[in-house]
C-alpha cells in the first residue's frame, strides 16, 4: 500500500495559530520560548523531511497535541496554566498539576515517535525488544531533559524559576521522570496495536528506502 505525502495542513496551521497567540504578552517570555523552541524546531523539520519520511496518522495527532501542550505551558508557564489551577482545587492538591500532564506527555508522544523510527529504519519491527528499548529512549530523553532544566538553572539562576516549574518540590525531577516513564509505558500499552495497523502501510527499512527512491526519480 502506498502512503500520503501530503503534509497534513490542518495540523500545521492550528499549532502555528496557537503558536502565535501564545506569543502576544506571555507571561515570561523567555520562558515561552524556552518552552515552545521544541515546536518551532520541530515543525519546519517535519515539513522539510515530509516527503521523504511521512509520519502516519497517529503521530501527527499525537505530536500536535503535545505541541499545543508545550505552547500553553510556554504561555502562562506551567505553575500558573489556568486548567492546572482547577484541577487543583477540583482534586485538592497541594500544587498546580500541569506540570506533571506535560512530563506525562513527555513519555506519551515520544513514545509513538521512537517506536515508528525503529520499526521503519531499523530491525527491530515485530522484535521483543522493541517496546523496552522505546521505553528506555523515553526515559534517557527525560533525563536529559532534566539536565537542561539543571543547566538552565545554573545559567539563569532566579529567572529560570518559571521554567523549572518546580513548585517547591524537593523532588520535582525524580516525579517529572517518573511521569514520562509511566507515560511511555501507557502509550505502548493503548496505542500499540492501533500503531501497528497503521504501519503496516509501510514497509521494512529497505523496502521503504527503495521506495523513496524510485518516488523522487
Amino acid at each position: 500500500m502506498t502512503t500520503s505525502r501530503k503534509f497534513p495542513p490542518m495540523l500545521a496551521v492550528a499549532v502555528l495559530l496557537a503558536l502565535a497567540l501564545s506569543g502576544l504578552q506571555p507571561h515570561d517570555r523567555t520562558t515561552w520560548v524556552m518552552e515552545t523552541c521544541w515546536v518551532m524546531v520541530g515543525l519546519p523539520l517535519l515539513v522539510v523531511v515530509w516527503r521523504r519520511f511521512p509520519l502516519s496518522p497517529l503521530l501527527c495527532c499525537l505530536l500536535a497535541v503535545h505541541a499545543l501542550v508545550l505552547i500553553v505551558g510556554g504561555h502562562y508557564t506551567y505553575a500558573e496554566v489556568p486548567l492546572g489551577h482547577w484541577l487543583q482545587d477540583a482534586l485538592d492538591l497541594s500544587r498546580n498539576p500541569y506540570d506533571r500532564i506535560g512530563h506525562l506527555m513527555q513519555g506519551f508522544v515520544p513514545a509513538i515517535l521512537v517506536r515508528e523510527l525503529l520499526v521503519r529504519t531499523s530491525p527491530l519491527r515485530g522484535s521483543a525488544w522493541l517496546s523496552p528499548l522505546t521505553v528506555c529512549a523515553c526515559l534517557a530523553f527525560s533525563a536529559f531533559f532534566e539536565l537542561i532544566e539543571w543547566w538552565s538553572a545554573l545559567a539563569g539562576g532566579s529567572a529560570a524559576d518559571a521554567f523549572l516549574a518546580t513548585q517547591g518540590d524537593p523532588w520535582d525531577t525524580q516525579w517529572d521522570m517518573a511521569c514520562a516513564l509511566l507515560g511511555a509505558i501507557v502509550a505502548l500499552l493503548l496505542l500499540g496495536r492501533v500503531h501497528d495497523r497503521q504501519l503496516a502501510r509501510y514497509g521494512s527499512a529497505g523496502e521503504e528506502h527503495r521506495s523513496t527512491e524510485r518516488q523522487a526519480a
